[in-house]
């Protein structure tokens, strides 16, 4: 990755049939916080997959709206979409310059999509990014290995927990569930 992001927390995780992606909604410049409201995740492809972005706004919601481009000319395949995006995100001049990370999942699968060209499915079906990416990661482990809670239950406490620790991350978070 080009550099530390430190701008959001996205997090991803599937259980029991249900995959539930949560971004927390604050945007920093420098030292300030500039809007504590931000939606950084959103359904894609008919509501078929959710995907979420940490890094510049612009930029995410650039690459957010390529990968949906990508999924409908490739039918919906997240993955075949995703590889797809990466090759171009790497060789494209324009794309290249582009400074943030994409996570995206759908019912089978859940990747980190990154401008290297990066394509990063898990072990475990608990995903995350962002400047708190490892706080709720590491909780939603926990919580995922540990315990009999939903995926929407884990996504919600361990987003909590990185708010918690990470001061670029907020509690107005944005869930989407599919």
């Amino acid at each position: 990755m080009k550099r530390e992001s430190r701008s959001t927390t996205i997090l991803v995780v599937r259980k029991d049939g249900k995959t539930v992606i949560a971004g927390d909604g604050q945007v920093t410049l420098g030292h300030s916080v500039m809007k504590s409201t931000a939606k950084k995740v959103r359904k894609l492809h008919d509501g078929k997959v959710v995907v979420g972005f940490a890094g510049s706004a612009a930029d995410g919601m650039a690459l957010m709206e390529r990968l949906e481009e990508k999924l409908n000319k490739h039918g919906g395949n997240l993955i075949r979409s995703a590889v797809e995006l990466a090759k171009e995100w790497r060789t494209d001049k324009f794309l290249r310059r582009l400074e943030a990370v994409l996570i995206a999942a759908d019912r089978d699968n859940m990747f980190l999509i990154s401008g290297n060209g990066d394509v990063i499915e898990p072990d475990e079906p608990v995903l995350a990014t962002g400047s708190g990416g490892d706080f709720a990661r590491s909780a939603a482990l926990a919580l995922y290995r540990n315990t009999d809670l939903p995926a929407r239950k884990i996504v919600e406490e361990a987003m909590r927990i990185a708010s918690q620790i990470c001061i670029y991350t907020n509690d107005n978070f944005t869930i989407e569930e599919l």
